[in-house]
């Protein structure tokens, strides 16, 4: 696995190392020893996966609030996506900076999301399928979510957004008042 640190403290981009023959290929998508030996959380207790069905559609920005905020291994196992994640720890020095990231089936890229940032994508293709591994169990009253549009975040989508849900679309703008970490 070769990991490629962001500009986000603590956030990383891990692409796999394929040993190829003439059947294909093999290679190790999550390693407990070396996530750990690069200092990131290695395991996790839950995994889940959303199904998109059409192109342009937008989930989020989403977190949760200490002590329950998660960190999240996502990869995308069918079609394409931007994921994009935005720092909420206020004591971090890229507080409030977001960054977003290809993830395709076709180049089996993960991004590792520490605790304490929001979660989002948008889907570049129909029928897009995400994988998340999550280090904790899910509470639903630590759940809450920042607008997708806020200017605060400064997140650029790449294409216009075609589905949201309702719940995404009532998230208020971020005022920095909830502990999320």
């Amino acid at each position: 696995m070769n990991f490629e640190e962001l500009p986000l403290a603590g956030a990383f981009r891990i692409d796999i190392n394929p040993h190829e023959d003439e059947r294909g290929f093999f290679a190790r998508t999550v390693c407990e020893d070396t996530l750990a030996a690069h200092g990131l959380v290695s395991r996790f207790s839950q995994s889940s996966v959303s199904y998109n069905r059409s192109r342009g559609t937008v989930r989020g920005m989403h977190y949760a609030l200490a002590p329950y905020a998660e960190t999240k291994l996502v990869r995308c196992t069918m079609g394409a996506i931007h994921d994009v994640i935005v720092d909420l720890r206020r004591d971090s020095p890229s507080y409030l900076r977001a960054i977003g990231v290809e993830l395709s089936a076709g180049n089996r890229t993960a991004l590792y999301i520490p605790a304490g940032f929001a979660h989002g994508f948008q889907t570049l293709q129909d029928e897009t399928e995400v994988l998340y591994m999550i280090d904790r169990p899910y509470v639903a009253g630590a759940a809450r979510g920042v607008r997708w549009d806020d200017p605060a975040l400064d997140v650029a989508w790449p294409e216009p957004v075609t589905v949201i849900s309702e719940r995404d679309l009532a998230f208020p703008a971020w005022t920095g008042l909830d502990p999320v970490v």
